[in-house]
């Protein structure tokens, strides 16, 4: 698998590692930190959770007309890591909870999570350039998809490990103070501090908390704020995790990226871009343009479904997933928690690439293998049976306004965590079929003096699909569980066939 491909692959792909292992610390927790933090509905939540999301992609637009107007990738790349982790800084630092000022508060949290979105857009989609940048050469086109899908791979072994380090930073504080974890405690602490808690889930609270203190609970609103504090502040300190990935990832881009390209620095690199640009006509140009945008188009409703994993997929572990049966105990502190379904997908990104990019090369060398356009297509027919699967768990499942009336679910009635575990199976196959192929795609059809403008521009897709991540979000709250995924399971058929009508097209222009 990583024969004949360049050598600075490895160097690019070990930095945005460490790079993607401090964001999926944050991510695997943003949207619980906000709910328990603040007490924001889940409609709110997944609001900023969008808002947030979007930045990410689409100021990776602005960092890609940065870096092509400078041609210095390698120092806008740089300049990425270091706001990065000035954003987490800001996030990190606890603040009191119960919130005294939530305007306030909530506005520093947000300013933190914006440093870290443009952050992000400086490093993310450049460092994507450069890695195509490497392809240009001819010795190594003929490797373009399976480099991708190497460095893709790459990016999943950080995030496969970011959820477990984060969940036993928060539990490991929690049981620093004598509590023991508990997911819809947050969200009923807030309640009853609001009175909106009576009768029967007043006694579920009670129940609940004095499982948490191990013992008799005199005084349930002094429990609920001193619950609230420990477990926001046990979040906070995560948010340190992802600090120290980002100064791992700026040490390993240090000292790694004399081997990366620099057309900038490359005369030989300036010279051979100039030559194609000159080759290119005008139309061609135009056809290789509405061609990405095309592909742009049908990606925002992959996105907008796949992203779910960490707010309604997430919530619904939180709310309706029997969390007992994944608790592992490791002493100092237990790893339980919503959160750790946001290492499944990642865990299978890197077990399935290994079957995937010696499959696909086994089909090449018979002549059998699907262009790159029609694998984005059965990615997305792959994710709508994904959402399927969530459909018919959840047809007998209570709306969640009732459950979280009721003050939560009993553990009975909720699901076991294989249904979560096969939903992200199967978001991870059609992940493998779109996004790494999709970067592929994009930098080896952009005009060669756009290569940074046009990542930007995959990106910006991405997110435009997150903006609308917080539909899913509100429809989580106000409708049956099974519509919503329905919704998902439709949008992503609709998709895939409008992908397989313009595949001829987008293999001619491909050429």
């Amino acid at each position: 698998m990583f024969k004949g491909q360049p050598k600075g692959l490895i160097a690019a792909a070990l930095a945005n590692m460490g790079e993607r292992f401090g964001f999926y610390t944050m991510m695997a927790i943003l949207s619980l930190f906000l709910s328990a933090k603040f007490g924001l509905s889940e409609t709110t939540t997944g609001l900023i959770y969008s808002i947030f999301y979007a930045l990410i992609y689409i100021l990776a637009l602005v960092g890609g007309v940065i870096a092509d107007k400078t041609k210095n990738y390698k120092g806008t790349i740089l300049t990425g890591i270091i706001m990065m982790a000035v954003g987490y800084l800001l996030i990190g630092l606890p603040t009191p909870t119960p919130v005294p000022n939530l305007p306030l508060y909530l506005t520093i949290t947000c300013a933190g999570l914006f440093t870290i979105a443009f952050g992000n857009g400086l490093f993310k989609g450049n460092l994507q350039a450069v890695v195509g940048q490497m392809y240009d050469n001819p010795k190594y086109a003929g490797k373009r998809d399976t480099g991708f899908q190497i460095f893709y791979m790459f990016i999943n072994i950080g995030a496969i490990f970011a959820p477990f380090f984060a969940i036993a930073v928060r539990n490991w504080w929690l049981q620093s103070h004598g509590l023991v974890y508990n997911a819809e405690l947050p969200a009923l602490c807030h309640q009853f501090r609001a009175g909106e808690l009576a009768g029967e889930a007043v006694d579920k609270f009670a129940l609940a908390a004095a499982e948490a203190t191990q013992g008799p609970i005199t005084d349930l609103a002094a429990f609920a704020d001193r619950y609230l504090d420990v477990f926001s502040t046990g979040f906070h300190y995560a948010f340190f995790v992802a600090i120290v990935a980002m100064v791992i990832s700026l040490v390993i881009f240090i000292t790694t990226k004399k081997r990366l390209p620099d057309v900038k620095k490359d005369g030989a690199a300036k010279d051979k871009t100039a030559a194609t640009v000159t080759k290119m006509d005008v139309d061609e140009v135009r056809q290789r343009l509405l061609a990405l945008f095309a592909v742009f188009a049908v990606v925002i409703f992959f996105w907008f479904s796949f992203h779910q994993n960490g707010l309604s997929l997430t919530f619904f572990a939180r709310d309706y997933t029997d969390l007992s049966m994944i608790d592992i105990n490791l002493g100092f502190t237990r790893i339980v928690g919503a959160e750790i379904f946001q290492s499944v997908n990642p865990l299978f990104v890197v077990l399935l690439t290994l079957l995937i990019v010696p499959f696909f090369s086994w089909l090449n060398k018979k002549g059998m293998e699907p262009s790159t356009p029609k694998k984005i297509a059965i990615g997305m027919g792959i994710a709508a049976a994904a959402y399927l699967i969530m459909t018919i768990a959840s047809v007998n499942l209570p709306l969640f306004s009732d459950v979280k009336a009721a003050g939560g679910l009993t553990q009975s009635a909720k699901v076991g965590p294989f249904v979560l575990i096969s939903t992200y199976f199967v978001l991870t196959v059609a992940e493998l079929f779109i996004s790494p192929l999709g970067l592929s795609f994009v930098s080896k059809v952009a005009p060669p003096h756009m290569q940074g403008l046009m990542q930007g521009g995959w990106l910006a897709a991405t997110a435009v699909g997150n903006q609308l991540l917080f539909i899913g979000g509100l429809m989580y709250s106000h409708i049956p569980l099974w519509a919503t995924w329905t919704v998902f399971v439709v949008v992503c058929l609709i998709s895939m066939i409008t992908m397989l009508s313009m595949v001829k097209w987008l293999e001619r222009v491909a050429k």
